[in-house]
């Protein structure tokens, strides 16, 4: 009989934590959202963003969407580290930033990816006078081609913002990067 009875309560157990699961869930996504948008070395990205001028959400979504915090993330196009910076784009921060000692493999400390991909969208920033997606467009497909298409009426009316980008990646990367952005604004804030 008692072995009877401590079933019945073992049953009951599991179904009252699974209520109280279902409901933390339904009321607060807040963790779970957490956990698919993490912000994953935030004293470096706070850091560089802030020397630069940049919202450290902007660059906790431009991470999220070129590596997914893979430190150790490389492209095909030998894109290397958090922020995906390129040979050619290390080689010009690097003498740019005065760093000492460059090789590509420094590029996985993500101490010196941030640095190196905060100074770069500052740059862009710069060129394209903010406009977060002409700075997202040459972060991903290169600022000479988002000046030849600000150029081009079939892609930019007014030359100053893009209503098509030729490029399908770098229109999807826009987009994602947009939409990991706004995310990151609403939950970390």
């Amino acid at each position: 009989m008692i072995y009877i009875d401590l079933k019945k309560y073992r049953k009951l157990l599991i179904v009252m934590i699974a209520v109280v699961a279902i409901g933390v869930t339904l009321t607060n996504t807040n963790w779970l959202l957490k956990i698919l948008y993490p912000k994953h070395y935030g004293e470096i990205i706070e850091k560089y963003a802030a020397e630069y001028g940049l919202d450290p959400y902007l660059v906790a979504a431009i991470i999220r969407t070129e590596s997914k915090f893979d430190e150790k993330a490389k492209s095909n196009k030998n894109a290397r580290g958090l922020m995906q910076i390129s040979e050619v784009t290390g080689k010009w921060a690097s003498e740019e930033l005065k760093l000492d000692d460059y090789h590509e493999e420094i590029l996985y400390i993500p101490d010196t990816n941030i640095k190196i991909g905060c100074w770069y969208l500052y740059k862009l920033k710069e060129e394209f006078n903010g406009n977060l997606q002409l700075i997202l467009a040459a972060y991903n497909g290169g600022s000479g081609n988002v000046n030849k298409w600000l150029k081009d009426p079939k892609y930019s009316e007014t030359g100053e913002f893009l209503e098509d980008i030729p490029f399908p990646e770098t229109k999807a990367y826009v987009k994602k990067v947009m939409k990991s952005y706004k995310v990151y604004r609403i939950i970390y804030r």
